[in-house]
């Protein structure tokens, strides 16, 4: 009986044509990975790259550096300093630490500063929601107003239910419906339930709590 070798380490045998595989070849298919197994890894929000503030901050910077240096470059060559730098060097040696004008100053320098540094160390990109790791080498994310039509079809497949609205944040889920038939408890408690599982199916890394509001559709007048 002879044996003709196959890809991944696998033979076949000319008689039956059955595939044996080898077991000193390690299987290179990824587990899966369940509610209950190890996942990829953390999953970690993404960063954003911030291009508006850093390229008006450079901007800003640039103009200021670039028109300072060429007043210093003129006073050295026997020019006079420009008007708005004698001003500023006058105010900065008159006038008081405790001058309304410098308090002002100060604090739009102080909030600007606070602003720049929550924009380099928070993520931003709240609008995307990561999602689960089942490979460490993969990240996924699920924008926030696709997670939350993929709810709001959930809650309107519920009996009952007339309309749906739905706010998905990183950590809430509010679903606010209108039910047109059947008891509202009744439906309210399908509707808790069918929105709880639909956020599990979504595979996010934090499932948001779930909160569900069920009200009758106001009467004409």
């Amino acid at each position: 009986m002879s044996e003709t070798p196959e890809p991944g380490g696998a033979t076949r045998s000319g008689s039956g044509g059955v595939l044996e595989k080898d077991p000193r070849v390690l299987d290179a298919t990824p587990a899966e990975h369940g509610p209950g197994l190890a996942p990829g890894g953390r999953a970690h929000r993404f960063w954003s790259a911030r291009r508006i503030p850093a390229a008006l901050t450079a901007l800003v910077l640039l103009g200021a550096s670039g028109l300072l240096l060429y007043d210093v470059v003129a006073v050295r060559a026997g020019h006079r300093a420009m008007a708005w730098r004698r001003t500023l060097a006058d105010e900065l040696a008159t006038r008081p630490l405790d001058d309304i004008w410098t308090l002002v100053g100060a604090g739009v320098a102080t909030g600007l500063g606070l602003w720049l540094l929550l924009l380099a160390l928070t993520p931003g990109r709240r609008r995307l929601l990561p999602m689960n790791r089942v490979h460490p080498d993969v990240r996924a994310v699920l924008h926030r107003k696709a997670a939350a039509l993929a709810l709001r079809d959930r809650a309107m497949r519920v009996a009952g239910v007339q309309s749906a609205k739905v706010r998905l944040k990183r950590r809430k889920a509010k679903v606010r419906a209108v039910a047109h038939f059947r008891d509202v408890d009744e439906v309210r408690a399908d509707l808790r339930s069918a929105a709880t599982e639909a956020v599990e199916d979504l595979g996010l890394a934090r499932s948001p709590k779930v909160s569900v509001k069920v009200v009758r559709p106001q009467r004409k007048r």
